[in-house]
């Protein structure tokens, strides 16, 4: 009895010190969804409301991880998705920086990435991370039709594979980087030919968060031990 009464309390401490984060990060994608094309969602407001659904994503990481778990996959991780939300404010203000800083996360994804490979991935599982590699960077050039971004989705694209080549659960961790490679060929369709209105502006926002809540929540359960590695 004594040991559930303890385990009861930990759980309300864990609520209490660092899921209020999860749900400040939320708060603030939902805000951001329904405020980007108001005047105040296109400033000042609006960037630091975009920047903190990551970033305070990336602060529900480093804290609901316990450090003797944390090591580097927590740190990467967490650098990713701090990359990510500057990523989120600079696209707002210079596209190629913003985009740059998407890159430089997709590359510390990567290597969190790599050095979590599963032990024995199944045919289907390599099948799909070599189409998530190849495809990524051809699909995004056929809708944009500009080198330079499929350069960019070149780094998309490894980070995908990389993330369902992985031992995290797919069903969390592979299928946020897949929410996430859809959002960008939505943001990649506004610049060719290939005229998809209205999703781009009804999806691209909900897919990629989506996407990152799904990455994160996914490691996180791996790193404190909670979901098994294959």
């Amino acid at each position: 009895m004594g040991r559930k009464g303890d385990r009861g309390e930990m759980a309300k401490r864990a609520l209490i010190e660092q899921r209020p984060w999860l749900l400040a990060s939320i708060a603030a994608a939902v805000a951001f969804y329904f405020l980007r094309d108001n005047p105040v969602g296109e400033g000042t407001w609006g960037l630091a409301a975009k920047g903190a659904s990551v970033g305070l994503l990336a602060l529900y990481v480093w804290l609901r991880v316990p450090s003797g778990r944390r090591g580097l996959d927590g740190a990467l991780l967490t650098g990713a998705l701090v990359l990510a939300s500057a990523g989120d404010v600079a696209i707002e203000l210079d596209f190629m920086t913003g985009g740059a800083f998407f890159a430089a996360a997709h590359v510390v994804a990567v290597a969190l990435y790599l050095r979590n490979l599963h032990r024995r991935p199944s045919p289907s599982q390599k099948l799909i991370g070599a189409g998530l590699l190849i495809a990524t960077p051809l699909v995004s050039w056929l809708l944009s039709g500009e080198a330079q971004i499929a350069l960019y989705a070149a780094f998309l694209g490894a980070m995908a594979s990389a993330a369902w080549m992985s031992h995290y659960p797919r069903y969390r961790v592979g299928t946020g980087a897949v929410l996430f490679v859809l959002s960008d060929w939505l943001i990649f369709s506004r610049l060719g030919p290939l005229d998809l209105a209205p999703l781009p502006d009804l999806l691209i926002w909900p897919l990629y968060y989506a996407g990152q809540v799904m990455i994160a929540t996914g490691i996180v359960q791996c790193l404190r031990g909670e979901q098994p590695v294959r």
